[in-house]
């Protein structure tokens, strides 16, 4: 048996053993669109998951990670899913955070952050968007400038689309540090603590029910002067790497639940008889087709990245994958209600006002697929402009 083979039988042999008792229960809890479902007790799971060592895979081990290799991450991530595991809740602090800070930050700031990253007792939040810089994050305007009086950065401004803000105690931001500074130029990368005075966290409801995103309202908001990632001015850089962690190998671990949700949806069909519809065949065997193809865009995409690039490395590796992976998981979402018919248009009976299914609840969430993380329409500019070299796109004045 080779060491990976190894390696996979000591993951599903842990995740079998473990996922009983108190956690049996979490199996197939959480994730887009459902991150507020048993909240408390996946922050107990993911706590559990790191007191076993599995947190921080990919992290060297200087810094209290695993140093595992691409392809291990890679069968964890698999396994994982294929457990039905429930959806961490530190994504964003040990996915994007922590592996950003392993390369851009101080050696202070990897020894007050990466720890508590990685028994999960800090989580973090995410503060890019902006009402008018979603996708187009050279448009922030949330400013930030340095008190020398107190040594401290202070912070105003709004972020939206805020992933968890309310159950992070620590957020980092992306602001103008540099007055008068346009687009990329002058922007740093700050990490703010939330439960101060000067931040204020709303909630956004959803279509699906849920509110795992947030309006995050910065005013006076206060950090210390050393916690900027990078180079004051240089917050693009750190931005554009972080994103470049976030389509990295989870994505693999992410398609197999992709790979289940089409599985389940087929047995759906057999069941209901409409997969005796041609029409809906066709349509359920090309999503078949589909996603071999993504997942093995997927693969090859990876062996090209290094951890930290940008959309534009690898030849646009993460913004295809984005796209790819995008409009399959909405046209799933599409052909989920289009099998299920008029039973699709029917709420389930419950206690809740409003109780969803897994199918409603995955076509609405799944329009957003092609929005966040990066929209559709500015993965193609960074394709057409930053890899394929094609003129830019003319800026339309608004009125």
């Amino acid at each position: 048996m080779s060491d990976n083979e190894a390696f996979r039988t000591d993951v599903r042999t842990w995740l079998d053993t473990h996922l009983s008792g108190e956690f049996a229960g979490l199996r197939g809890t959480g994730g887009p669109g459902r991150d507020h479902e048993a909240f408390e007790e996946r922050l107990a799971w993911n706590r559990h998951l790191a007191a076993a060592g599995w947190t921080g895979l990919g992290w060297p081990e200087e810094y209290g990670g695993r140093g595992l290799s691409l392809e291990q991450q890679v069968i964890f991530h698999e396994e994982y899913a294929r457990a039905d595991a429930p959806h961490t809740v530190n994504h964003l602090g040990e996915q994007l955070l922590g592996p950003t800070l392993i390369a851009f930050g101080t050696e202070e700031q990897k020894q007050r952050f990466l720890p508590k990253i990685l028994d999960v007792t800090e989580l973090w939040a995410q503060g890019y968007s902006e009402p008018g810089a979603g996708s187009d994050l050279a448009s922030v305007a949330t400013k930030a400038r340095l008190d020398e009086r107190t040594g401290e950065w202070v912070v105003d401004g709004q972020k939206i689309w805020t992933s968890l803000a309310h159950c992070a105690q620590w957020i980092f931001v992306l602001a103008r540090t540099e007055p008068g500074s346009v687009k990329h130029a002058g922007l740093s990368f700050l990490l703010v603590p939330i439960d101060q005075p000067g931040v204020e966290v709303r909630p956004i409801e959803q279509l699906t029910g849920g509110s795992e995103f947030n309006e995050v309202f910065f005013t006076g908001a206060r950090t210390s002067a050393d916690l900027v990632v990078g180079e004051v001015g240089g917050g693009w850089r750190i931005a554009t790497g972080l994103l470049g962690f976030e389509r990295g190998v989870s994505t693999l671990g992410q398609q197999v639940g992709f790979a289940r949700e089409l599985d389940d949806l087929i047995d759906v069909a057999r069941g209901n008889g409409s997969i005796d519809d041609p029409v809906i065949r066709d349509r359920l065997a090309q999503l078949k087709v589909e996603f071999e193809v993504m997942r093995a865009n997927a693969v090859r995409g990876l062996s090209r990245l290094d951890g930290g690039s940008d959309s534009a490395a690898g030849g646009g590796a993460a913004s295809i994958a984005k796209l790819v992976w995008g409009n399959w998981h909405r046209k799933l979402g599409e052909v989920a209600m289009q099998v299920r018919g008029p039973a699709s248009l029917l709420q389930s009976s419950g206690p809740e006002a409003y109780n969803l299914d897994n199918w409603q609840r995955l076509f609405l969430f799944s329009r957003a697929d092609t929005i966040y993380g990066g929209s559709d329409e500015i993965q193609k500019n960074i394709l057409a402009e930053r890899v394929l070299g094609l003129p830019k796109e003319p800026k339309v004045a608004l009125a």
